[in-house]
């Protein structure tokens, strides 16, 4: 069994600042982090962090694509990439998600994560996917096309879970049958999640009562706060659990509301996300498809040529996080639980993944703290970066 010293880290996980630490691993998981001086003999493999962070991998539940690859292209390569990029920024686990595109191409995606899974999952880990739609509010698409908007069916979503695990469905709660379905997605292990959706704060009651916790890109494409109804984003800031996803990247939610959603709500409700598109990691001026519709990224923002709305982002997990620590002056070890720790619980891994601790699986991530960048990536015990 592989055993590896990691020495000289500054360790910032879930109410944990240790300075000078060290983390021994063996095989895949943690055996042990402390303070003190521990000898070199014994290990296989010693990394020294040079007094930089060292972080529980991050998890991102909602990311589409990069290196200019979408995760619902017909090339299996496509699922290689996105991993890889994701890998890079430092993410060891990841939910590819899909567009609001065919039923078959949402087949294609799914067996083409089979696929990467059967190769032996080379860089971030794929335990399933994130569909975004085709289950939305067709008026409240955002960068979605409109063309492919259907009404939920739980039986469409057992047939690609077939090929492929589901694990979160963005959906709009207020179409018909909307409840219902949050109850059956829980049924088959799979996060239902009120997204793209022009919903009453009633309607997510509704839902709520039938299980559904998630929040899909909170305050983007849901209805506003407003006095005589608070719509999705009331109901963000009002219903204490509802696990609330947010883009950090100061674009699709400026500093200051940043500043009141990390201040004000639960941090152990909130799931840092990229959703992240094929123009991540490309230079501006990179022009694309989405689902159909002509994309172009100018001034390191993605939006559709036709109307201007935002169709995701190009964002770094890392880079959220320091967004929001220098935004807040929050400690890094409590907010850095929303990178990680909460999407692993949501997802029924919060014994296994999100923390440094002893017999947690060794994903980490060791972050530069003057460029806020990975400078080393360990998966199941393995560095890959």
């Amino acid at each position: 069994m592989l055993k590896t010293l990691i020495k000289n880290a500054h360790v910032i996980s879930p109410g944990l600042d240790l300075e000078n630490a060290f983390i021994a691993i063996e095989g895949r998981k943690i055996k042990q982090v402390g303070a003190k001086k521990i000898a070199d003999k014994g290990f296989d493999t010693i990394v020294d962090a040079g007094g930089k962070y060292l972080m529980p991998g991050f998890i991102d539940v909602h990311t589409h694509g990069a290196l200019a690859y979408d995760f619902c292209d017909k090339d299996p390569q496509a699922v290689f990439e996105l991993a890889k990029a994701k890998l890079q920024e430092g993410v060891t686990t990841l939910l590819p998600t899909t567009l609001t595109v065919s039923g078959e191409e949402l087949k294609t995606a799914a067996r083409n994560a089979a696929a990467y899974v059967k190769a032996g999952s080379p860089y971030a880990k794929i335990p399933g996917i994130h569909l975004e739609g085709p289950f939305i509010n067709v008026k409240c698409c955002g960068a979605q096309n409109p063309a492919f908007v259907r009404k939920p069916s739980i039986k469409e979503v057992k047939e690609i879970a077939k090929i492929f695990p589901v694990k979160q469905i963005t959906y709009a709660p207020e179409t018909e049958g909307g409840a219902k379905f949050a109850r059956e997605c829980i049924k088959l292990g799979i996060v239902p999640s009120c997204g793209h959706t022009g919903a009453r704060f009633a309607d997510l009651k509704a839902a709520y009562r039938n299980g559904l916790r998630h929040m899909t890109h909170f305050c983007n494409q849901m209805t506003p706060l407003h006095h005589r109804e608070i719509g999705m984003v009331g109901a963000g800031l009002l219903v204490e659990d509802l696990n609330t996803e947010v883009i950090c990247d100061k674009i699709h939610l400026c500093p200051d509301m940043l500043n009141l959603v990390f201040t004000r709500r639960d941090l152990a409700h909130v799931q840092m996300i990229t959703d992240s598109l094929r123009c991540s990691h490309c230079k501006d001026g990179y022009a694309f498809t989405m689902g159909g519709l002509k994309v172009l990224l100018k001034n390191g923002e993605a939006r559709l040529v036709e109307g201007g709305n935002l169709a995701g982002s190009t964002l770094w997990m890392g880079m959220g996080l320091k967004n929001v620590h220098e935004i807040t002056g929050i400690p890094l070890e409590r907010l850095v639980r929303t990178t990680s720790w909460n999407q692993a619980i949501e997802q029924g891994w919060g014994k296994t993944r999100g923390k440094i601790e002893k017999g947690y699986t060794a994903d980490l991530v060791i972050v530069d703290k003057r460029t806020w960048k990975p400078a080393a990536v360990f998966v199941d015990g393995e560095q890959r970066i």
